[in-house]
């Protein structure tokens, strides 16, 4: 798969198959889309070409609302390269590029840039300035510019029962289970390991601090997770605490993984780190001996179920 940051950076004597939407999640209900983009320009001898746009246009058009999102941006990439796409564009949203009506989006865009040849989209797809395009203007203009439009129905989006708000959902609530079933792999949190208080060696614990730089990134309910890394092409498996530590200090949220069997000095390092399985919620305990007790036992179910379920 070939990324390319920015359309005017991209062009091509070849007709594409293109499909277009933030996919943030990248979830099944995604990737349904994906897959048929994929096989049918196969078929058709024709490049797939999938257009994304970061930032995330509500970041752009509505500047005070909260945005949590799946995926970073990179994530997104990494995933979208497994899919089989021959074209990755990221275009940068801007307030200009949201006025852009829906003919300018299909002619300079769709026809002039990506040489489309067929667009496939999921249902109630809507684009151009203040969304006022839709199936019925996408089939006018298609017959216009002489390409093919298709509209997978809401009943085949229905039958896979996904969606990127249900995702964050089941990861506000702490049901990994269900938000990694939706997604098809496991959720992910990617950051550099930073310093921290050295608190966890001190109690036979030590831990990897993960800053997740990127602020609109979605972190799942906070709790005791078991997780894993692969840290120099080696599978590395742990526990990570989502919270503000409230048994020690309290004071503000931390991402902190403690790798089992694991001796090695990771600062600085950037990580991803896969949630496997939801142990419980973050507790306050009476005193420190009491949350080395609790830590030993999620130890003690975290390994059991790395043994018996992976």
């Amino acid at each position: 798969m070939n990324t390319i940051q920015n359309i005017s950076n991209f062009s091509t004597s070849e007709k594409t198959y293109v499909t277009i939407g933030t996919f943030d999640g990248v979830h099944f209900g995604h990737q349904k889309i994906i897959d048929k983009l994929v096989l049918e320009a196969k078929k058709a001898n024709r490049k797939s070409v999938l257009l994304t746009f970061f930032p995330h246009p509500r970041m752009v058009l509505q500047k005070d609302a909260t945005i949590e999102l799946i995926n970073t941006i990179e994530e997104r990439a990494e995933l979208l390269k497994k899919t089989g796409l021959d074209y990755l564009i990221i275009h940068p949203f801007s307030k200009d590029f949201s006025r852009m009506t829906a003919l300018e989006f299909v002619r300079d865009i769709l026809v002039n840039k990506l040489n489309i040849s067929k667009l496939i989209i999921g249902y109630d797809h809507h684009f151009g300035k203040n969304r006022e395009g839709n199936i019925v203007q996408l089939t006018e203009y298609s017959h216009l510019y002489d390409f093919i439009v298709e509209e997978i129905p809401a009943q085949d989006i229905d039958d896979v029962s996904v969606s990127s708000t249900k995702v964050r959902h089941a990861l506000a609530t702490g049901n990994l289970k269900t938000a990694n079933n939706y997604l098809g792999y496991n959720f992910m949190l990617s950051g550099t390991v930073v310093n921290g208080k050295q608190l966890g060696g001190k109690i036979g614990y030590p831990t990897a601090n993960i800053d997740v730089k990127e602020s609109y990134k979605l972190v799942p309910k906070t709790g005791v997770y078991v997780v894993k890394s692969t840290i120099d092409n080696n599978t590395v498996f742990g526990m990570m605490n989502i919270g503000s530590r409230p048994t020690v200090d309290g004071t503000y949220q931390t991402i902190e993984v403690h790798f089992f069997d694991f001796n090695q000095d990771l600062y600085n390092q950037y990580l991803t780190i896969e949630l496997l399985y939801f142990l419980r919620d973050e507790e306050k305990f009476s005193s420190i001996d009491a949350l080395i007790v609790q830590i030993k036992k999620d130890e003690k179910t975290a390994r059991d179920y790395i043994k018996n379920k992976l």
